[in-house]
């Protein structure tokens, strides 16, 4: 079984998210959405919010299991079973960053790191830039899921 990993704070998930997971659940046999928990970390919205929001996009899919977890990615995909992680890259700068983590990850383990791009149209956005759109009172509603909006 080709079972993936793909790993975030999804605070809140957006439309970029939701591309790479629908794409992404094509490959695999089983595509883990992992909320990470970072205690360090402020987030916007709950962990509770955040897994609901993900869980009511994709209740329909039955490839999706939404699960929390806290620590390294490459020892919670040991805990899995996941012999991949999935992950989206918007830019040249995510590709940099991301390929970083993808070598550390594979001197850790013999988790392959999985890249899509973002498709155009969805590779500007970002859950930082949502996040300030929402605390300034804008229109948030084309860059995230209808899970998400607030009504």
């Amino acid at each position: 079984m080709k079972r993936a990993i793909f790993p975030g704070s999804f605070d809140p998930i957006t439309l970029g998210h939701f591309d790479i997971i629908e794409r992404g659940v094509k490959l695999f046999d089983e595509l883990i959405i992992a909320i990470g928990i970072n205690a360090d970390k402020k987030y916007m919205f709950t962990l509770e919010e955040r897994r609901k929001f993900i869980e009511d996009c994709f209740k329909d899919e039955p490839k999706i299991k939404v699960l929390t977890y806290q620590g390294l990615t490459v020892n919670f995909c040991k805990e899995q079973n996941a012999n991949f992680i999935l992950r989206g890259l918007r830019n040249p700068a995510d590709f940099e960053f991301e390929k970083a983590i993808a070598h550390t990850n594979r001197r850790l383990s013999d988790v392959e790191t999985v890249f899509l791009l973002t498709s155009s149209g969805k590779s500007f956005i970002s859950s930082s830039i949502v996040r300030d759109v929402i605390r300034n009172n804008g229109d948030y509603t084309s860059f995230v899921p209808a899970s998400v909006i607030v009504k």
